[in-house]
C-alpha cells in the first residue's frame, strides 16, 4: 500500500540505509506542508525538504533541457558554433556586459555584508576574458557528433559505432559566475544542460543569461531550454534539480560535504554522477630539491584559492631544518603579495622547524571579514592532513614532516582526497617510484595549479575529479564538454534476406 506523504510529525521515526532509522525534528516536521517533497540520504540518514515550489522551479527547468535535448538532434554543427560565437560576443560588448557588471558588483556587496567569501565571486577582468576565450574554444572545437568510433563487417551487413548526445546534464556550480561558459561546453556534443548556481552569484546569473546566454541561444536558432537556469537561491532547488531522473548526468563542484551529498541524492534516483568537490593539493618534498626551487614552487601554488591550490606539505625529517623554512618562505612570499601574512596548521613534531614566533605573535591574517589577528602557526592532530583550508587573502596551508618520501605517499593515500600530488626531486627514479604509488589522478613534478582543463588541455573544464570516492570508469579527471557522450550502433544491410 502506498500514499502521498501530506505531513511529519515531530518525532516521527524513518528508516534508512535498509537497517537504521531517524527521526523528524520538530522545526522538519512544522515546515513541511502538503505538496512537499522529503528526500531521506541512505549514506547518512539526512533528513532532505524541498517545498513544492523549489520541486516545480527546479524539475521545470530539467524538463525545459529534457525537452530540448530532443529537438538537438536537428540542430547542425554550424549552429552550435554561432551559438558561442554569439555567447562570447554579446560577453565582449561593453554596453551588453554593464549590467552583467552591476548584478555582479551587487551579488559582491550582498555576500560581504553577509560576511561571505568573495574571492570566486568577483567578475573580474580576468575572469570575463577566461569566459569569452572558453567560448572561443568550444566555438573552434570540432564536432565529436556522428564520429565513428568502430566500424564492423559482416557478411551481408555492416555495424557502425557513433558518438552521440548523452541527454540533459544537470550541474550545481558553487558561486563562480564563469561556469557558465564551462558548463555550455556539452552542447558542442549535442547535450543539454540546466545548472543551478550558488545563492552569492544567483544575481550575476540572471544577468548571464538575460543579456547574453538566451539571446545567444535564439540567435542560433538553438531550441529554448538547451541552456537552462534553475532560478533559486534555495539549496533544496539542487537537491529537487538531483533529484529528476530525466537528467542523463549530475555534476556537483562546490565544497567536499555539500557536493558529496548532492551525489548521495542523485545516485538514489538513478541519475550517474560527476562529483568535483574536495580538492586541496598536495606536495612532497625531497632530499635533492633546491630550497630556492620549493620556495618558488610553493609560491606559485599558492596565487589563490581553489582545489588545485597546494594544501598539505610533506618534508622529510632528515632535511627539516632547510627544507621547512624554504616552504615557509614560500607561503610568506605568496601572502606578501597581498599584503597579509600566511597560516600554517602544523602537525606533530614539524613544529620544533618552526620559528616559535609563528606561533605566539599575533599576525595579519585576511579572512572574509577582514584582517585579523591571528597566530602564523597553530598545531593540529596528525589525522586531520587532508583538511581542505578555505582560506580568502592569506595562503593556508598544512605541514607535516616524515621519514621518508613513502611514508608521505601513505599519508596521501590515505588522508588525502586524492587529488593532486606533487613531487619536488632531482631523481628521475624517485619521481617514477612516487608515479607508481602515489594514488592521485593528478601528478606533477612543481606547482599543482596546472591541474586545470582550460590551461593544461585547451578545452574549459566542467569540473575536476577526485579519487575520494574510487577512480572514475573510461575517463580521465577532467570533465570536459567533450567527454559526455553516448555511442549509438547503425547497421546497414545489403539485401532483404539478411536472416540470423
Amino acid at each position: 500500500m502506498t500514499a502521498q506523504l501530506t505531513e511529519l510529525q515531530p518525532g516521527q521515526v524513518i528508516v534508512f540505509g535498509g537497517d537504521r532509522t531517524t527521526t523528524v525534528s520538530p522545526e522538519l516536521a512544522d515546515a513541511f506542508t502538503v505538496g512537499d517533497r522529503l528526500v531521506v540520504v541512505n549514506d547518512d540518514g539526512a533528513l532532505l525538504h524541498i517545498p513544492s515550489a523549489e520541486w516545480d522551479i527546479a524539475t521545470g527547468a530539467v524538463g525545459r533541457a529534457s525537452e530540448a535535448f530532443a529537438g538537438m538532434g536537428a540542430v547542425t554543427d554550424a549552429q552550435i558554433t554561432a551559438f558561442y560565437h554569439a555567447f562570447a560576443d554579446r560577453l565582449a560588448d561593453d554596453a551588453t556586459f554593464a549590467a552583467i557588471a552591476a548584478a555582479n558588483a551587487a551579488d559582491v556587496e550582498a555576500a560581504k555584508a553577509r560576511g561571505r567569501s568573495t574571492t570566486r565571486l568577483v567578475l573580474s577582468d580576468a575572469m570575463r576574458s577566461g569566459m569569452i576565450d572558453g567560448l572561443r574554444m568550444w566555438a573552434a572545437a570540432p564536432s565529436a557528433r556522428e564520429q565513428i568510433t568502430e566500424r564492423i563487417e559482416h557478411d551481408g551487413w555492416s555495424l557502425e559505432g557513433r558518438l552521440a548526445g548523452l541527454g540533459a546534464v544537470g550541474f550545481v556550480f558553487e558561486g563562480r559566475p564563469n561556469v557558465f561558459a564551462d558548463a555550455c561546453g556539452v552542447l558542442r556534443g549535442g547535450n543539454t544542460v540546466v545548472f543551478r548556481i550558488g545563492s552569492d552569484a544567483l544575481g550575476t546569473a540572471r544577468a548571464i543569461v538575460e543579456h547574453a546566454l538566451d539571446p545567444a541561444l535564439s540567435a542560433a536558432g538553438l531550441p529554448a531550454g538547451a541552456a537552462s537556469l534553475v532560478d533559486s537561491a534555495a539549496r533544496s532547488a539542487g537537491w529537487a534539480m538531483f533529484s529528476d531522473p530525466r537528467l542523463a548526468l549530475a555534476v556537483a563542484r562546490g565544497s567536499g560535504a555539500a557536493v558529496a551529498q548532492l551525489g548521495a541524492v542523485a545516485r538514489q534516483a538513478g541519475v550517474p554522477v560527476s562529483l568535483h568537490g574536495t580538492g586541496g593539493a598536495w606536495i612532497v618534498v625531497a632530499e635533492s630539491a633546491a630550497p630556492d626551487d620549493v620556495s618558488s614552487i610553493i609560491r606559485c601554488s599558492l596565487d589563490r584559492k581553489v582545489c588545485n591550490t597546494v594544501n598539505t606539505v610533506a618534508v622529510r625529517r632528515a632535511d627539516a631544518s632547510t627544507m621547512v623554512p624554504a616552504v615557509l618562505a614560500g607561503a610568506t612570499a605568496a601572502a606578501a603579495e597581498r599584503d597579509v601574512d600566511p597560516k600554517v596548521h602544523v602537525a606533530g613534531d614539524a613544529a620544533d622547524f618552526v620559528p616559535v614566533d609563528w606561533f605566539d605573535t599575533p599576525a595579519r591574517i585576511g579572512r572574509a571579514e577582514g584582517v585579523v589577528a591571528e597566530p602564523r602557526a597553530e598545531r593540529i592532530e596528525g589525522d586531520r592532513l587532508g583538511h581542505e583550508w578555505e582560506w580568502e587573502d592569506s595562503p593556508e596551508i598544512t605541514l607535516v614532516v616524515v621519514d621518508e618520501i613513502d611514508d608521505a605517499v601513505a599519508l596521501y593515500n590515505r588522508q588525502a582526497p586524492r587529488f593532486v600530488a606533487s613531487l619536488l626531486s632531482a631523481d628521475a627514479s624517485e619521481h617514477e617510484h612516487f608515479w607508481n604509488t602515489v594514488d592521485a589522478p593528478f601528478v606533477g613534478n612543481g606547482f599543482t595549479r596546472w591541474v586545470d582543463g582550460q590551461y593544461a588541455l585547451n578545452r574549459p573544464e566542467l569540473g575536476l575529479s577526485n579519487w575520494e570516492f574510487g577512480r572514475l570508469f573510461a575517463r580521465g579527471g577532467v570533465l570536459s564538454g567533450d567527454s559526455v557522450f553516448t555511442v549509438r550502433y547503425r547497421a546497414t544491410q545489403d539485401g532483404p534476406d539478411l536472416r540470423r
